[in-house]
């Protein structure tokens, strides 16, 4: 198996056509009661699996949906108990409540910290640094890792939901604190608005209702900053209707799924002509990818930032009999200009080191008609 941590993976999930196929199938009722579609007697459900087949249906419990994902050997293949699957959809998370982000030389920051969440009610803060998560040195780990480490499992033992930190402030001495880790709800969209109408706009994730937020958000603004970097992705038909918001029709991406291609398409009378700057990096993965791709082939808006993750690929889910759902990975998705990031990511039209890409996006702006 890849050494992406299982977290990880269901982080990544309701990515693409995951979030396609199962509005689908809320609409028609096939999702309100699992189906039960025997296997054929020659091909179990491991062998299904292994053939990229949908297992709708299958009567497997969760310790045999994991083994059989382990198995798959894909990275991004993923199981997900009928309490996380809906805790995703809902947008609520089990974590601390808290964002990091790496900084310049190299140390890992506390970037925005969920106001009556855990690591709030600890007394952490954004601007410290975090050093340790469960004694594990948080500089030496992948930000996705730490990510990993500080959330866990809705159904983990008493022991696992808590999580040790290490935290320190300007010249104080480090303290751990031990958290408890808590159902949250998601805050997927936050907004600033800056001097002389700017509206910086940032969207962590794409859970339902985000496109929503993001249109009202940038109504009447003179000029508008879109910052995707961290945004692990999410409900493909809530990115297309983001870039909606920017966009008069007219493509998004495509995708190809078991052979076949379909076209993803922005909804006509977007805003086309607000001066717009999306900001990314190296945690700008999936379905924050896609929307970034469209606006950048689209020449709707200028990229600052970093080489984006390189996920890009399609997974289809199978919904099992007890309401767990396994996906796997059966194809990648492509810009407008037919680019698949997928393991090259995107590189941005404009390069910016971290601490300072949210000024260069600024100038960018100006550039291209914003008032300063």
């Amino acid at each position: 198996m890849s050494g992406i941590p299982r977290r990880v993976r269901q982080g990544a999930t309701l990515t693409l056509v995951f979030g396609v196929v199962l509005m689908a199938g809320a609409a028609s009722g096939a999702w309100g009661e699992p189906l039960t579609v025997p296997l054929p007697p020659s091909m179990d459900a491991a062998a299904q699996l292994a053939a990229g087949r949908d297992v709708t249906g299958a009567d497997l419990s969760p310790q045999q949906a994991e083994a059989l994902v382990d198995a798959s050997g894909d990275r991004w293949a993923a199981y997900l108990s009928p309490q996380e699957y809906a805790d995703l959809v809902r947008g609520r998370y089990l974590g601390v409540g808290l964002s990091v982000d790496r900084g310049k030389d190299g140390s890992t920051a506390v970037s925005a910290v969920q106001a009556g969440g855990p690591a709030a009610r600890a007394g952490i803060a954004a601007g410290d640094r975090l050093v340790a998560v469960d004694g594990a040195e948080a500089d030496g780990l992948p930000v996705t890792e730490v990510v990993a480490r500080l959330r866990g499992s809705a159904h983990a033992a008493v022991a696992a939901r808590t999580v040790a930190v290490t935290v320190s402030r300007g010249s104080s001495a480090p303290r751990e604190v031990v958290l408890g880790r808590a159902l949250l709800a998601a805050q997927e969209v936050g907004v600033e608005r800056l001097p002389d109408g700017v509206v910086r706009i940032a969207v962590r994730a794409f859970t339902s209702g985000v496109a929503e937020q993001v249109r009202t958000a940038s109504q009447g603004a003179e000029a508008v900053v879109l910052d995707l970097r961290g945004s692990s992705g999410g409900l493909v038909e809530e990115a297309v209707a983001t870039a909606s918001v920017f966009l008069d029709g007219g493509p998004v991406a495509s995708y190809e799924s078991r052979g076949v291609r379909r076209e993803l398409t922005a909804a006509r009378g977007g805003d086309t002509a607000t001066p717009l700057v999306v900001l990314v990096d190296g945690g700008t993965m999936s379905a924050a990818e896609l929307l970034a791709g469209a606006l950048q082939d689209r020449c709707r808006a200028v990229l600052v930032g970093a080489r984006t993750f390189g996920k890009g690929t399609v997974q289809q889910p199978s919904r099992l009999a007890d309401g767990g759902v396994v996906e796997l990975t059966v194809g990648r998705y492509y810009t407008p200009e037919g680019r698949s990031p997928d393991g090259s990511g995107l590189q941005p039209d404009v390069a910016a080191v971290p601490e300072g890409a949210g000024d260069l996006a600024l100038h960018v702006l100006a550039g291209l008609g914003a008032r300063r």
